[in-house]
């Protein structure tokens, strides 16, 4: 995964969505104790920052240094470059031990894991019964027809990986084994907007970052040709507004406690 980021990272860092407070509110309100998260798959930080308002300390991780390069730096929280696959001893190295942790969160990156070996970490370094998994993922961005509708030609392409189907699914078919936290009569998928106010040039920045754009642009594809930059654009000042939009990107939250 992290080969498909590292050439965009400031891209990515700059154009990414952060997350809304009441999701990172919902989630707490899930956990027993706040002393210790792992932020899995940081990337450039944008959850790791928020839970460092919550938890006393959070360990965040990424397979990608350049990624973490462009992270906010915060007292509490703890930036660990690791490998793709981590053995238990070396998450107790570089995570913390065993029943350690409360709070195991994964922003738009599990339809990248080896769910099955991740899944295992998680069981083994979550405190027993109430530790809590929460994984998110976000879909396209929504702003009005006009512009969705371009959007979605521009999204249908052939250079996504098969991972992305499942946030194409909003997270309803990725295996989840964990119990549904106390209550909450399943494990989600919880739907949350998160808006933000964005200009083209912000929007095109987000849509350099996809791994799509980056693996077309690989082969010599440049998939914000003028032609799609010009419907953008006509479809950007149909209302008259040529400037700020409020763009949601919707969240689709599986969380869920690791039992016994």
């Amino acid at each position: 995964m992290a080969n498909l980021f590292i050439k965009q990272a400031k891209h990515y860092a700059e154009g990414r969505p952060s997350y809304p407070h009441n999701l990172f509110q919902f989630i707490a309100s899930k956990t027993a104790k706040h002393d210790l998260a792992w932020d899995v798959g940081t990337g450039s930080g944008q959850a790791a920052r928020s839970l460092a308002e919550i938890y006393k300390n959070v360990v965040a991780t990424d397979t990608s240094p350049k990624q973490i390069e462009f992270a906010t730096k915060l007292p509490n929280i703890q930036y660990q470059h690791t490998s793709p696959v981590m053995s238990l001893s070396e998450i107790e190295q570089n995570v913390a031990a065993e029943s350690s942790v409360d709070l195991v969160t994964v922003a738009q990156a599990m339809h990248w894991f080896d769910l099955p070996i991740f899944y295992q970490q998680v069981k083994w370094v979550l405190k027993k019964p109430h530790g809590v998994l929460a994984a998110w993922c976000y879909t396209t961005p929504e702003v009005n027809d006009s512009i969705d509708n371009i959007l979605q030609r521009f999204y249908e392409n052939p250079y996504w990986d098969p991972p992305r189907k499942l946030v194409d699914d909003k997270y309803t078919s990725i295996d989840f084994p964990f119990e549904p936290v106390d209550g909450a009569a399943s494990t989600g998928p919880f739907e949350f907007a998160n808006e933000r106010m964005m200009g083209l040039d912000d929007y095109f920045t987000y849509l350099r970052s996809w791994s799509a754009y980056e693996k077309a642009k690989e082969k010599g594809v440049e998939l914000l040709s003028e032609g799609v930059v010009d419907d953008f654009k006509r479809a950007w000042s149909e209302d008259g507004n040529n400037g700020q939009k409020l763009v949601n990107f919707p969240i689709y939250l599986r969380i869920g406690k690791v039992g016994l």
